[in-house]
């Protein structure tokens, strides 16, 4: 039975037109079938490799979708892989790169390990998200990271309800409110004010948006929560994204629920390296004079 992996990468880029390349050459040469969005194969001019010409399906049959960029690129791809059960592996080629698995001085023996198999498969734990409007579902979704719901106008604040298990918690006058995932905790969510939460733990984060509340703070509930999101005629309409990719307007009255995914997304990882080495490598954190055990 012939292998197969889906590429996906960042175009526009020399430095990932090249990495393309190598990956491609060398999977061909193993026996591989590389398969490459029809569109993405002809902007980075790769030959011999097998088009899909649409997203759709891309992913289906293959061992592996094999990511070049950034977190942006890796969360495109997630959508593929989530729907095929097929894990991903990504190769930072983009800046901070908290979801790639190596860096692009690893990719030759990224390579040589996924033809080896030499990979383990970690379930992140993702977001299922239904849209409702006058009590009726308008829409559904489902984010890696996080879902957002913000204000749709600059100049008025978003007025929300925030329910925790079918109980009100509060009413925020604010620029938003995040729900994220213990892998979104480093995105937006962090960039907000949340707490950075390891992947390994099974919880439900949300976080106001610069919220005008006594009682603002970030709050970590249990994985089997139903959080939710009334949007309030006296503030102005919203706009619901997920992972900042999917949207979808949200009218005064509109509800956003959230609770933890069906479906996890499956991260192929081919080196030992705790949370911790991550977060300080990502962050640049100071650990100099550091004489804990070796």
């Amino acid at each position: 039975m012939t292998r197969s992996v889906l590429l996906l990468a960042h175009t526009g880029r020399e430095a990932t037109t090249d990495a393309a390349r190598r990956v491609v050459t060398r999977l061909q040469a193993a026996g591989v079938e590389v398969r490459v969005l029809a569109e993405e194969a002809a902007e980075m001019g790769l030959s011999g490799v097998t088009p899909c010409t649409g997203e759709r399906g891309s992913a289906a049959g293959a061992e592996l979708v094999l990511v070049l960029g950034g977190d942006g690129t890796i969360l495109r791809a997630a959508e593929l892989a989530r729907d095929a059960g097929v894990p991903l592996l990504g190769v930072n080629l983009g800046r901070v790169g908290f979801l790639a698995e190596a860096e692009p001085e690893d990719l030759d023996t990224t390579i040589e390990q996924v033809l080896d198999c030499a990979y383990e498969v970690e379930q992140r734990m993702t977001l299922d998200v239904s849209v409702q409007v006058g009590g009726e579902e308008v829409d559904t979704g489902w984010a890696l990271n996080e879902c957002s719901v913000e204000k749709a106008a600059r100049e008025r604040m978003l007025e929300v309800v925030v329910e925790v298990d079918d109980r009100p918690l509060s009413r925020w006058g604010c620029d938003g409110v995040v729900a994220a995932t213990p892998t979104g905790s480093t995105a937006y969510a962090f960039s907000a004010g949340g707490p950075v939460v390891w992947p390994t733990v099974e919880a439900l984060l949300l976080v106001p948006i610069s919220a005008h509340a006594l009682f603002a703070r970030p709050l970590v509930a249990a994985p089997s929560s139903v959080l939710a999101m009334e949007v309030l005629d006296s503030g102005a309409e919203g706009v619901v994204a997920c992972d900042g990719r999917r949207t979808r307007a949200l009218p005064h009255g509109a509800r956003v629920e959230v609770r933890r995914g069906h479906s996890p997304v499956l991260l192929a990882r081919t080196r030992e390296r705790t949370f911790t080495d991550t977060l300080v490598e990502k962050f640049a954190l100071p650990v100099e004079g550091w004489r804990g055990s070796r």
